[in-house]
């Protein structure tokens, strides 16, 4: 099953940028390797803001859900970060319906 997750970062002002790179960076050798693996279908970097969206595969909400509290932005800093996951349907499946509704 097809997932969008929206993770919104911030940036306490306690944090240095070299902490909050060195999170990122774990993050981000985590989320490709997802992406090698086929979990993460694809992965985005909102320009100008600290907003991430990833579209992943995975067989059940509960996978998600666990999924996202082992990432490392999320054991490191997940007191900060936002995450809104919304189920995907495939487009094609809704109009193989819509067709049929008609029929």
């Amino acid at each position: 099953m097809l997932y969008h997750a929206d993770f919104h970062i911030e940036y306490p002002q306690s944090m240095s940028q070299q902490e909050f790179f060195s999170i990122w960076a774990r993050e981000a050798e985590a989320a490709l390797g997802a992406k090698k693996a086929g979990v993460v279908i694809d992965i985005w970097k909102c320009v100008g803001t600290r907003r991430v969206i990833a579209v992943v595969d995975v067989d059940s909400a509960d996978t998600v859900d666990r999924m996202l509290f082992d990432l490392p932005i999320m054991k490191e800093h997940g007191q900060h970060v936002r995450v809104e996951v919304t189920p995907l349907r495939r487009f094609e499946d809704f109009a193989m319906d819509v067709k049929r509704r008609l029929e």
